[in-house]
């Protein structure tokens, strides 16, 4: 089962045992290893194995950090779990009760920044060796993909943040003054454009889950939609499309299951695994599922059940569409209440009971009964995915109806709809509209079906314009300064006055 990701992931956690006494942005070694004093024979793929390693973590994309930060915050999910389990969380992510001092935000400030790091001690190496191979290219161009993914989480959740391009010898190195916003999407820009040039179409089947032209191309075009540039949002997202490298062959039922890993519809996901040695072992595998997991007792005790899914998320489905069966794990109340086919889930027939808060758990982030048998419950086999060729495709669609081009943009929607759709022509109709208003909406409707409970809700929200009012219409108390999270208060404190909070904060 996936031995590839396995040899590849154990290089990783391996090189990364010694990493996690290092934790604050301002540490003296924020790399924590691979330091030429205390590893002088390190490769330097070595240390491009552990950033795939700290991107796996979870303080970034695996765990509660991430789920609050890119997830919660917006009408379709919450903090889930019980009402006492982390209440000063729900204030601050489902009720916009910020606070500076948040635990939870500094963490995921922190892992951004750590990646940052090892991405730049990687580039500084490549420099100064002065290599030109095709080996170290591709490292490189792994490095710049992703210090402009975490510039990228950071500048969406910060706005303004300081802007570290450099190696850091000393902790003073790293206490700079923030950044403007342009400034910091500029660097995000000029990180991915070279590396869309170092990077293959596709790579050999040695190096399943490394970062590729597409990978880099798709999420440059992300950043230029949370700017609402339809230009390049179109050219960068249609070029994807056009080089014919990926298919929506896997039916959405499929897509979050072991089946569906790495398949044509995904463009970059991280690798996880589970071995028989290593059943639930972070050093090759994440607590993607565990966090999220059925919070229950005896068989249902899958997980922490945190990030859940809300009411409003269950009744924006159209009918009959396979996407609610497959983003939805529905469950009973208690163990007295009767199983019926509205709280059993496909294709494994169970009915979990959980007295969880929320609505419904992530079924993005269900397991195989038979693979829980065999390893653990907390499914840390499971691979995170972070780009999907349907996220491309309705980038593309939204960029062709901006720039009135309604007939594109109806093509690229009708070849997500028709996925969903399958065999079955009686459910979920094509949208034949060109007012543009209206394919506006229609585009919108599909981004938050078709992407449920995966990041980037909350920061669609932000950039149309429509945050307030949605969110006020779920029960959320959200105002403008919202859209931005407060400068963790303990990088204030150690920048001794360099780093400014944001404003209204």
């Amino acid at each position: 089962m996936k031995i590839q990701k396995y040899i590849l992931s154990l290089l990783i956690g391996s090189a990364a045992i010694s990493f996690s006494s290092c934790n604050d942005f301002l540490d003296r070694d924020p790399l924590g290893q691979f330091t030429e004093d205390d590893a002088p024979n390190a490769l330097l793929g070595g240390k491009i194995y552990n950033v795939y390693y700290l991107m796996r973590s979870y303080n970034i994309t695996a765990g509660i950090p991430s789920f609050m930060i890119e997830m919660a915050r917006s009408e379709d999910s919450e903090k889930g779990s019980s009402a006492g389990d982390g209440a000063d969380v729900a204030a601050m992510y489902d009720d916009f009760e910020y606070t500076a001092s948040n635990g939870t935000m500094g963490a995921y400030w922190t892992q951004n920044y750590k990646i940052i790091f090892q991405c730049n001690e990687v580039l500084d190496d490549i420099e100064k060796e002065g290599k030109t191979d095709t080996e170290t290219m591709r490292n490189k161009g792994e490095a710049l993909f992703f210090r402009a993914y975490c510039y990228f989480n950071l500048v969406r959740a910060w706005g303004e943040v300081p802007l570290i391009t450099f190696k850091v010898v000393d902790s003073a190195d790293a206490n700079v003054a923030k950044s403007g916003i342009n400034k910091i999407y500029t660097q995000i820009d000029n990180d991915l454009t070279e590396a869309e040039k170092l990077l293959p179409l596709q790579w050999d089947s040695n190096y399943t889950g490394h970062v590729t032209w597409g990978a880099v191309r798709s999420l440059h075009a992300r950043t230029y939609m949370m700017r609402n540039d339809w230009d390049n949002m179109y050219k960068l997202s249609t070029e994807v499309i056009g080089k014919g490298l990926y298919n929506l062959d896997t039916p959405v039922d499929k897509i979050f299951t072991v089946e569906g890993e790495n398949c044509g519809s995904s463009i970059f996901e991280l690798q996880c695994e589970s071995t028989d040695a290593l059943k639930n072992s972070l050093t090759i595998g994440s607590q993607f599922c565990e966090v999220q997991g059925v919070r229950g007792s005896g068989d249902w005790n899958l997980g922490w059940g945190w990030h859940m899914a809300t009411t409003e998320l269950g009744k924006a489905f159209e009918p009959g569409d396979p996407r609610k069966d497959a983003t939805l794990l529905y469950f009973r109340r208690s163990i007295d209440e009767p199983i019926t086919e509205a709280n059993t889930n496909k294709p494994y027939g169970e009915s979990p009971v959980s007295t969880a808060m929320g609505a419904y758990f992530n079924k993005k982030a269900y397991t195989e009964p038979s693979l829980r048998k065999k390893y653990t419950k907390g499914g840390f086999w499971v691979n995170i995915r972070l780009i999907r060729y349907t996220d491309v495709l309705l980038m593309a669609a939204e960029a062709a109806n901006e720039k009135n081009l309604p007939g594109e943009a109806k093509t690229y929607l009708e070849m997500v709809r028709s996925h969903a759709r399958g065999l079955d022509k009686e459910i979920l109709p094509e949208v034949t509209t060109n007012d543009k208003v209206e394919l506006r909406k229609a585009i919108m409707h599909e981004r938050r079906v078709e992407l449920a409970l995966e990041p980037g809700r909350f920061y669609d929200l932000v950039r149309w314009g429509t945050a307030k009012e949605v969110l006020a219409a779920a029960g959320k108390t959200y105002q403008d300064k919202n859209a931005y999270l407060p400068i963790p208060q303990t990088e204030i404190d150690k920048s001794k006055g360099v780093l400014v909070q944001n404003p209204n904060y």
